[in-house]
């Protein structure tokens, strides 16, 4: 098993916080992390249908079970329970009581804000990083880590990525879309999804895909919000300040495991990642999931945006640090060019006080200190971050 960053910040939360949940993606590792680090706590899934059947039809008896308290997996199917929670965690005050997993965002996030609010820490635990990729020796090249995807058993036992992601698009996708809405036409709405791939890296226009596929922008806006509910898809809003320069305002589409919008690109292997026209973009899917994957392992959230004017000026992405920024330009090529440093030079002459510096992350292997951007790979984009901040 392939050791998580996120460890420390989530034993650090259930040390400090009496309910801890943790979300994210379906098959990104979230049952695996809480078992391994609470193995001597009691466990149920609500996935299984006897766990689900008792919680949902005596609640108060399934708790029962639980008096020194428990991991409760998918808790997002039974959302009631959340109020009991609250119940014994305000009796009993241990820290750590209750550890809960779920993988929907609107269902799990409206239960806890009702019922959990101020008692529970919140992790997102995204697909596997690079950096802890890396750390077990499994790192190839980028290639075929976007192609391989980052989802912990296809990495950690050798699966083959098209048939494991068709598996995994055929079953949790249409099951979580079923849920959350009535898709009358499910092909239609398939057709969507990989119009999105189609899309990685770009403008979100709702327009315009509504019009390709034959629905409403109206309806394209719900199902975007269903993708983001499913983490599917996460929007990367622009970065607004007041400086005399007309900016873009729709934010860009990308996917939470690159490797799934490959996938759906009809990509079958690495090699024809190398010749496939949005080589760059899910190159810079991979490095935008990087950086927010840094975040979320420490308890962080996403701070995230990127720059562009209407004279397409712009910066991959823009990291927040307290009142600064650094910018960060994202580029596929394996050779450091001039070209490569346009965007970050044009960002510092809007916003010249830049303490963190500029960093140009790039598809080569080398670390290179230069005097327009610190240039790394995307592996060591961790290394870096702490380095600077």
């Amino acid at each position: 098993m392939i050791k998580r960053d996120a460890e420390k910040t989530l034993l650090r939360f259930a040390e400090e916080y009496p309910v801890v949940t943790v979300t994210g993606p379906r098959q990104s590792g979230k049952t695996t992390l809480v078992k391994s680090l609470f193995g001597d706590k009691l466990y149920f899934n609500l996935e299984q249908l006897s766990h689900f059947e008792f919680a949902t039809n005596d609640p108060e008896g399934f708790m029962a079970q639980m008096p020194d308290g428990g991991v409760i997996d998918e808790i997002q199917r039974v959302p009631q329970l959340l109020s009991l929670i609250q119940v014994i965690s305000d009796k009993k005050k241990i820290n750590g009581m209750f550890i809960l997993t779920g993988s929907s965002q609107f269902e799990l996030m409206q239960g806890i804000t009702q019922s959990l609010a101020g008692r529970t820490a919140l992790l997102t635990l995204l697909p596997l990083s690079l950096n802890e990729i890396k750390n077990a020796q499994m790192l190839k090249s980028n290639n075929e880590n976007i192609y391989r995807s980052f989802m912990p058993r296809i990495v950690n036992e050798g699966l083959n990525p098209s048939e494991a992601l068709d598996f995994y698009f055929r079953t949790y996708v249409e099951r979580d879309v079923r849920n959350f809405a009535q898709i009358r036409n499910l092909s239609q709405f398939q057709m969507f999804v990989r119009m999105c791939a189609g899309r990685v890296g770009q403008l979100l226009n709702l327009s315009s895909l509504g019009n390709d596929i034959g629905v409403s922008h109206t309806t394209i806006r719900e199902w975007i919000s269903i993708l983001k509910a499913s983490y599917i898809v996460f929007t990367l809003e622009p970065y607004y300040e007041n400086i005399g320069k007309r900016l873009m305002k729709s934010p860009k589409l990308y996917f939470y495991d690159p490797g799934l919008a490959a996938y759906l690109l009809g990509i079958e292997n690495e090699k024809q990642i190398a010749t496939h026209p949005l080589l760059g973009n899910l190159f810079e899917n991979m490095v935008v999931c990087e950086f927010m994957k840094y975040r979320f392992n420490n308890g962080k959230t996403n701070n995230l945006n990127f720059f562009r004017d209407s004279r397409g000026n712009e910066v991959d992405i823009v990291y927040s640090v307290a009142q600064h920024k650094i910018p960060i330009e994202v580029k596929a090529g394996a050779t450091v060019r001039p070209v490569f440093f346009k965007g970050l030079r044009y960002f510092e002459t809007l916003f010249p006080d830049l303490p963190y510096g500029k960093i140009l992350v790039y598809g080569g292997n080398e670390m290179q200190k230069r005097q327009d951007a610190n240039v790394i790979p995307p592996a060591n984009i961790y290394s870096e971050l702490e380095s600077l901040i």
